[in-house]
């Protein structure tokens, strides 16, 4: 069962389920928009500096890990790499959009993947990203899995979907800032079953010959978040 009182989901002082709902609100909207300013023809440096003007317009403060839109074959390394200077995004390609901005006291975080022209393994790859992470946060919420039982669970049915999951990102804590100082487990180790408002769920899938991979994180919440 959840377990708030489990050290790995202790929250801070400024801890507010108002403040984290705003803080995702607000990311996900920058999400939108920054999508739809990246055009073919843009090199993926721009990008980031793009994404990052609108999350300051947006009166975000760039927070506690990079702001990341990658192009093409970028998509395919883990977070923590760098990318391949110099991509350029065709006119048939894929991109993620990955972003960790703080709204006041409280941490957001959110990814999304984004197809532009016509690429049939794009398209599919983008989708069942993101159909993936609303699979296993169904999963979490009907059957409680552990967090270790959630990732095994997404492994097994990327595999089936015809992709492989990227272990590099294994999900992670979020809170009222910072959440390093309260936890800094990921959420493929939790033994316990994470509690919403606390934890975000990260699905990135690489096709198996690692030319194009796609990206889609939110925080674990309940059905009724998503309508």
């Amino acid at each position: 069962m959840s377990n708030v009182h489990s050290p790995a989901e202790r929250v801070g002082p400024a801890f507010s389920v108002e403040g984290m709902l705003q803080a995702r609100e607000k990311t996900r909207e920058a999400i939108r928009q920054i999508s739809a300013r990246v055009k073919p023809g843009m090199v993926e440096e721009d990008a980031v500096e793009m994404a990052k003007g609108i999350l300051v317009d947006a009166g975000l403060a760039l927070s506690w890990h990079p702001t990341r839109v990658r192009f093409g074959s970028n998509t395919t390394k883990p977070m923590k790499k760098p990318s391949v200077p110099g991509v350029v995004l065709q006119e048939n390609d894929i991109f993620f959009i990955d972003i960790a901005p703080r709204f006041d006291a409280w941490e957001g975080d959110g990814g999304a993947s984004f197809v532009v022209g016509e690429n049939p393994a794009y398209e599919r790859c983008a989708r069942d990203a993101e159909r993936l992470f609303h699979d296993v946060r169904r999963v979490w919420e009907k059957e409680k899995l552990t967090g270790q039982a959630l990732y095994a669970y997404a492994d097994k049915t990327a595999r089936a979907m015809g992709w492989e999951l990227n272990f590099d990102l294994p999900g992670h804590r979020v809170s009222d800032f910072p959440h390093a100082t309260i936890y800094t487990g990921s959420l493929a180790d939790l033994d316990i079953t994470p509690s919403a408002m606390r934890w975000i769920l990260e699905i990135h899938l690489r096709d198996p010959q690692g030319q194009f991979g796609a990206f889609f994180e939110d925080m674990l919440l309940d059905d009724e978040c998503y309508r």
